[in-house]
């Protein structure tokens, strides 16, 4: 199925040169001039990824990324005016997957939404369609049940939990790496950040929403823990895997 993006962006000229680009690129590529728009149109459809200026004229980008999720399983990219680092950092606070510097280059538009998107869920297979399971990669750790493949996290009672992509993002690094210690530049370098203070606050937040939904105690945590001075590791007793 061919991905599906939604651009909001206030200013015509660059939302149109992100829309062609991406729509010359492969992707099916839709439009709004403000949070309000975007909400019409996103009432009766669906997105693989959403694009989001923050600072636009009315709604900003950032509370229309915080009811799209309540919405939705979306990717998001915040786009942030050059030096307002506070929004990015709210930005990624609130779940974002990336966020892109304006101005920007069309071409880094396109890196970060194909990087995004290799981690959104892919979209559902239709009834009767044959359906590979065997290779399908699950794991435990304590009450939870991670689906690899599927992307989703479901806790004791098999409710799903609610997890930002780029919060399973983060999460699949550490089960697929449990009990090693990891420093925060092999966990960006693994989520495909590069390594700079900015990408090291980013791992930071992820993590510690992280902990608020897989721990009992996020402050005194049982599998997300912190080694002073060095990095993370994820416990996980023997026996506990997929």
């Amino acid at each position: 199925m061919q991905a599906r993006i939604v651009v909001v962006e206030d200013e015509p000229d660059l939302r149109d040169a992100v829309a062609e680009y991406l729509g010359a690129s492969g992707y099916d590529v839709a439009t709004a001039e403000s949070a309000a728009a975007a909400r019409t149109l996103l009432e009766t459809q669906s997105f693989h990824l959403a694009i989001l200026d923050i600072a636009m004229p009315g709604e900003d980008g950032l509370s229309l990324g915080r009811w799209l999720r309540s919405k939705m399983p979306i990717g998001i990219i915040y786009a942030t005016a050059a030096g307002t680092a506070l929004d990015r950092i709210v930005g990624l606070e609130l779940g974002a997957d990336d966020y892109i510097v304006k101005p920007y280059e069309l071409r880094e538009v396109l890196a970060r939404v194909r990087s995004v998107l290799r981690r959104v869920p892919q979209p559902t297979v239709p009834q009767g369609a044959k359906v590979e399971t065997a290779k399908r990669r699950f794991m435990s750790f304590g009450s939870f049940h991670a689906d690899l493949d599927g992307r989703f996290v479901t806790g004791a009672n098999g409710t799903v939990v609610d997890m930002a992509k780029s919060e399973f993002d983060v999460l699949e690094v550490f089960l697929t790496r449990a009990n090693r210690l990891l420093t925060r530049t092999a966990i960006s370098e693994a989520i495909g950040f590069v390594e700079d203070s900015e990408s090291s606050r980013a791992v930071d937040i992820r993590i510690m929403r992280l902990r608020k939904k897989i721990e009992t105690d996020p402050a005194n945590p049982k599998f997300l823990r912190t080694v002073r001075g060095e990095g993370y590791i994820f416990s996980l007793p023997t026996g506990e895997s997929n």
